[in-house]
């Protein structure tokens, strides 16, 4: 089993590659700290499964699960993240994820959602179900955060942390002017009218 750990802290990494070599006989482990670290070793190796952060330092790993994807159509996306919310777990799986987990996870949910991906099926936390079986089936009222791309609520997170949006632009490796169209499109899709109740409706849904 060849593994992917995609993720830029160390320390975690190596906790995680514990779990799985402690857990499954014989695995390759391969690390990436970056999303196009991970995309170049995917065009070489035959990874199997990808375990992987949203919020990485160049591009969402959501992007890079859909692009690993693309190049390995049968490789399996975990992802295991500080992103506590729904909407993140819905997106996760639109972009082709098996498994969505936070980092508070223990070693063995984790082992075990594992063995469950690697059997072909889905792992989400109960509390994430509802959303994502909604998207899946178009059942229920679309809520407003859910029409957002990833970018949009990388942007919203950010803004809502206290990012200025030339520290935004930074972090995410884009321009001031495309980050002030991203703020420009949060509050057209959220019906919202300033930065502060951008910031405001990002703590009320917990999308931080």
């Amino acid at each position: 089993m060849l593994v992917l750990l995609v993720d830029n802290h160390p320390i975690f990494r190596k906790a995680i590659k514990d779990v799985i070599e402690s857990h499954f006989p014989s695995p390759v482990v391969w690390e990436a700290s970056t999303g196009e670290d991970a995309i170049r070793i995917v065009l070489t190796e035959p990874v199997e499964m990808a375990i992987l952060e949203i919020s990485l330092p160049d591009i969402s790993g959501l992007t890079v699960l859909r692009r690993m994807k693309q190049l390995r159509p049968p490789l399996r996306g975990l992802v295991l993240t500080m992103h506590d919310n729904a909407q993140y777990a819905r997106l996760a799986m639109v972009h082709g994820a098996s498994g969505y987990l936070t980092k508070a996870t223990t070693a063995g949910e984790l082992s075990d959602a594992i063995q469950t991906i690697l059997s072909g099926r889905q792992v989400v936390m109960e509390r994430f179900r509802e959303m994502v079986e909604r998207r899946s089936t178009g059942r229920g009222v679309t809520w407003p955060e859910e029409v957002l791309s990833v970018r949009e609520l990388e942007v919203l997170s950010l803004f809502a942390k206290g990012f200025t949006a030339s520290r935004i632009a930074k972090r995410l490796k884009l321009s001031v002017k495309t980050v002030s169209t991203y703020r420009t499109r949060l509050l057209q899709n959220l019906r919202l009218g300033t930065t502060a109740e951008l910031i405001r409706y990002a703590v009320d849904h917990r999308l931080v």
